[in-house]
């Protein structure tokens, strides 16, 4: 087959063309994410659907970073942007060699469905571990870089980047493919599209995805009030839905009787390709007058559009020498070890870490986590050439001696098939009994939390059903703790967890680290770095004063709303060292403001400085405050570091009950410090952060 070029054509010119000359039959077997070739026009197979939430994943080796929940836990957009460019890479130099081996396989193309950006509004949610948190503002600035990261900015598109999952989608699991979310202008327009606003308008996303469930009535992937959203927004890039979502029309939602009328329902709407196999209905659909010809070229054209803004019609693209050898290369899991540093998050410390090797002989590594890959990995993974574990970090850092046990099955009461439960608790003991220093690695992996239908969670579909470990862990942490040995818990899952850590004289947040994520925790733990990853969510103390799950409204959820129930709160997290805050001044000029950090503890530190605002007037404001600007900075031992960042406009903006966003207020607080301006963050934090009065 002659490929088709079209060296010399916009890609819109291309769109225009390719759509022109298919026939109706040819135009259906495009709007599938296995999409058909066309010979005779010198068109390829494509298959959309392609991954790389944190690597690319589900094709094959490719490094591996720390889960999304975890990047975002660094507060740092600048690694965000370079790690993704090197998803984009290791994307293109796979796409390179397997189209030229003549494999357009699914996970082989350019089109990557990532980032997700919905909104972490309930910790029991399996899929929050894809997100970037809980919060808006932090949720738009990681997703804005993650795009950015992931198409680059070349004449062509390095990678086509894809917002999802549009919108009002944060679970149940269990009941997505039927469920309605019911969801207030207001708390659409304060919380759930901001971020999807964002990576549209000033991201310039070429691809959205759109969600399971309906919103307030509407299927997601046939809305008409968030396609008017789309348009309004100047959206210029294709839609295509989540896997079989269409189908859910006739068989869950029940808005449509038939496959080929929900087929119809969502290209006359706008979803241009089916992840899925409901437009195989398509020309049933055109025989049955529920749709045109018309409707299909529309789709077609976007599509092509994309395909040509990927350079896949130019023999000379730009990506098209990126070889083999990059991937996986020594620098790209370099830079996949320091985001796993940055993520760890220091909740609690006694005076234990960083633990000096000169004065310990023997560390017991115990947990179920310690010694397994599957922490490291999360969900939606590729698959990594090495793998260091909690436990081969440690071993690979300390010369002493190391006791190990498993101590207890994940989620089983036993680990071996003919024992009595509870088989590992004894020897879990011992180990804690014969160490110096306990290193408790427990939590959870993508087998119990997770997504619906991709996940072995036989609980709550990958939701969890409270937040705490589950009972077999909950009893080893108990068992091991009442040893009296120096203990530390780390803590790896996608979410907020508690413990029950009282006894623990220091808990790390690890997330799930990425394939080197051992090396990283090791180096924490033995002081080679200091820990300064940052909370993307809250942490609550239990799920009994959460709202109800099926719950949508924002009272009572996130750092902005919450009223009680904190654990630990979001922004939070501690380093080796002390950093004050001074010197707060904001120039409403240019919305810029100055402020200098001091490092006056015993080592040098990254450290993440937070700007929050508070409305002090407008009944439509938030009812905490709001995170509007942060600035991940390095900052040595006795050293002074001014920082300046812009606050944005609309920080000072409040949104009605009508869903308008307003300067509603002229009387505001800015606050700046290294958590948030709570009691309890500074009560954890043992800093104050500094505020001026802002007057418009």
């Amino acid at each position: 087959m002659q490929k088709y070029t079209a060296k010399n054509l916009s890609p819109e010119e291309i769109g225009e063309e390719l759509s022109s000359k298919m026939t109706v039959e040819e135009k259906a077997g495009q709007l599938r994410y296995d999409a058909l070739p066309v010979e005779r026009l010198g068109l390829p197979a494509y298959n959309w659907w392609n991954e790389t939430l944190h690597g690319v994943a589900r094709a094959g080796t490719a490094t591996m970073f720390p889960q999304a929940i975890g990047l975002a836990a660094t507060f740092d957009d600048e690694l965000l942007k370079a790690a993704a460019e090197i998803w984009a890479t290791e994307a293109r130099a796979k796409y390179n060699i397997s189209s030229a081996k003549g494999d357009r396989d699914i996970y082989k193309g350019l089109t990557m469905w990532t980032p997700n950006i919905n909104i972490f509004r309930d910790p029991r949610w399996g899929r929050g571990q894809e997100t970037y948190g809980e919060c808006p503002y932090l949720t738009k600035r990681l997703g804005m870089a993650c795009v950015r990261g992931l198409q680059g900015e070349g004449k062509y598109l390095k990678t086509a980047a894809c917002a999802k999952h549009f919108a009002g989608h944060s679970g149940p699991e269990a009941n997505r493919h039927r469920f309605d979310a019911k969801i207030s202008e207001k708390d659409l327009n304060e919380t759930y599209l901001p971020a999807f606003k964002a990576l549209v308008e000033e991201a310039k996303v070429e691809g959205v995805m759109g969600a399971y469930n309906r919103l307030n009535g509407e299927p997601a992937c046939a809305s008409e009030y968030l396609m008017g959203k789309l348009k309004e927004w100047g959206f210029d890039g294709y839609f295509v839905s989540d896997c079989w979502a269409i189908r859910d029309f006739h068989t869950e939602h029940m808005v449509t009787t038939t496959a080929p009328e929900s087929a119809a329902m969502a290209i006359k709407a706008g979803c241009d390709c089916n992840c899925g196999n409901t437009y195989l209905h398509l020309l049933v659909a055109l025989q049955e007058g529920l749709i045109t010809e018309e409707d299909l070229t529309k789709s077609v054209y976007r599509l092509m559009r994309t395909r040509a803004r990927l350079g896949l019609f130019d023999e000379h693209n730009e990506y098209d020498q990126i070889g083999y050898d990059v991937v996986s290369s020594a620098a790209h899991k370099a830079m996949s070890r320091k985001a796993a540093e940055k993520s760890m998050v220091l909740l609690k410390n006694s005076g234990l870490l960083p633990l000096d090797k000169s004065r310990i002989k023997t560390i017991g590594v115990i947990g179920p986590n310690a010694a397994s890959i599957e922490p490291l990995r999360g969900n939606y993974y590729g698959t990594a050439d090495e793998y260091v574990t909690f436990l081969e970090g440690i071993r690979q850092s300390f010369d002493g001696r190391i006791y190990y046990s498993e101590g207890a099955h994940l989620f089983k009461d036993l680990l071996q098939p003919l024992s009595q439960p509870g088989d590992g608790y004894a020897e879990a003991v011992t180990v804690a009994e014969q160490s110096d220093v306990v290193v408790l690695c427990v939590g959870m992996d993508a087998t119990i939390e997770g997504e619906e239908g991709d996940t072995g969670n036989s609980f709550a579909s990958g939701d969890k059903k409270d937040l705490y470990l589950p009972e077999s862990q909950r009893t080893l942490v108990e068992k091991v703790l009442a040893a009296g040995k120096p203990t530390v818990i780390v803590l790896s899952c996608g979410s907020a967890v508690n413990p029950l850590g009282e006894k623990a004289d220091a808990i790390i947040q690890a997330w799930y680290p990425g394939q080197l994520g051992g090396l990283a925790l090791a180096d924490i733990l033995f002081g080679k770095v200091s820990p300064s990853g940052k909370l993307p969510v809250t942490f609550y103390e239990s799920a009994d004063l959460l709202p109800d799950f099926e719950d949508y409204s924002m009272k009572n959820r996130t750092y902005r709303y919450a009223e009680n129930n904190v654990l630990y709160p979001f922004g939070f997290g501690l380093t080796y060292s002390k950093v004050a805050v001074s010197g707060l001044q904001y120039i409403a000029a240019d919305r810029t403001a100055w402020v200098m950090l001091k490092n006056i503890g015993e080592c040098d530190t990254d450290e993440v400085v937070q700007l929050y605002i508070k409305d002090n007037e407008s009944k439509w404001a938030v009812k905490n405050h709001q995170l509007c600007g942060f600035k991940r900075v390095h900052v040595k031992k006795g050293e002074s570091v001014s920082v300046t960042m812009t606050v944005p406009e609309a920080a000072f903006e409040a949104v009605d009950d009508a869903g308008k966003r307003k300067v509603d207020s002229r009387s505001f607080t800015l606050f700046a410090g290294v958590s948030q301006p709570d009691a309890l963050s500074r009560k954890l934090a043992g800093t104050e952060c500094v505020s001026v009065e802002i007057q418009l």
